[in-house]
């Protein structure tokens, strides 16, 4: 299977769904979305695979949404008459603003609802709604340079899937979402948001091997042990969790300050309008070059 935005295969009974939009840096679309449902989907039904096995070509892992169509769905609801773009061309409506939300949060939970164990081998940045989906893996491997973080928190957004605190408790959660830094590879393993890093140039072999050894288990025994472990962060809440983070993620969106972002990002560009928001925490974007 080879699509616009991913391609698949199946070795040794790992089905793996690799993200191409190298160049774009994986950010995700509506067409990435779809994709991604459909391989999900795919990789499910196959009776060759027992775990999958989610990965990414470039640079990055997966930057978040991507930037021209989020802004320019975002600038869409905003009233430009005569220089002015504080006024909606009409109230917003937050159920519609969910039912679209939904559309991709439903796609992400897939990883953490098929009945086949996922697992997601992270490089560079794995960002914003980039987090939203690899959060739903049963199991994320780094590489060392890896860097995980949802900058949205400082303004126009929260984490839709609500994953943070079942992976790593409330006291690391509420630190880095109350203040959106970028969090380096071995520290989000250290802090048990992911399972563990490898050297970069060994994320590919080590992930595969992973995979494969979990897929020597029966099938049948995967899915038990899946149920079992996730049935904990359901009864903790989890639906109700991802419900009011996806409805917040709207709410962020539609703030004064939200609609003042989008505005900016209209007058200066998007990434102008980021690294303002980021300079003065100096990370992501605005990070000082290390030597």
């Amino acid at each position: 299977m080879k699509t616009e935005t991913l391609s698949t295969e199946i070795v040794d009974r790992v089905f793996a769904i690799t993200l191409t939009r190298a160049r774009q840096y994986n950010t995700i679309t509506p067409t990435l979305r779809d994709d991604l449902r459909a391989a999900i989907d795919a990789a499910e039904a196959s009776p060759d695979a027992s775990v999958i096995l989610l990965r990414a070509e470039g640079p990055a892992f997966c930057a978040g949404y991507a930037l021209d169509w989020g802004t320019a769905s975002a600038a869409a609801e905003i009233d430009a008459t005569d220089g002015v773009r504080e006024r909606p061309h009409r109230a917003w409506d937050s159920v519609a603003d969910l039912r679209m939300m939904d559309t991709f949060v439903d796609v992400y939970m897939k990883l953490w609802y098929a009945r086949k164990p996922t697992i997601a081998a992270v490089q560079g940045w794995c960002i914003g709604g980039g987090t939203d989906m690899v959060l739903c893996a049963d199991q994320i491997i780094a590489a060392e340079g890896a860097r995980f973080g949802y900058p949205p928190s400082r303004v126009w957004g929260t984490p839709t899937t609500a994953m943070w605190v079942f992976r790593m408790g409330l006291e690391k959660a509420k630190r880095y979402m109350l203040t959106g830094d970028e969090i380096p590879a071995p520290e989000a393993a250290r802090i048990g948001l992911i399972l563990e890093t490898v050297p970069d140039d060994e994320l590919a072999e080590h992930s595969l091997a992973f995979a494969k050894r979990m897929a020597l288990v029966p099938l049948n025994q995967l899915i038990m042990l899946k149920l079992l472990c996730n049935q904990t962060a359901e009864n903790m809440g989890l639906s109700s969790s991802r419900l009011l983070g996806t409805l917040f993620d709207g709410v962020a969106r539609h703030t004064q300050e939200g609609l003042d972002f989008v505005a900016r990002a209209q007058d200066i560009g998007f990434r102008e309008a980021v690294r303002e928001r980021d300079d003065a925490f100096g990370d992501y974007g605005s990070r000082p070059e290390e030597k």
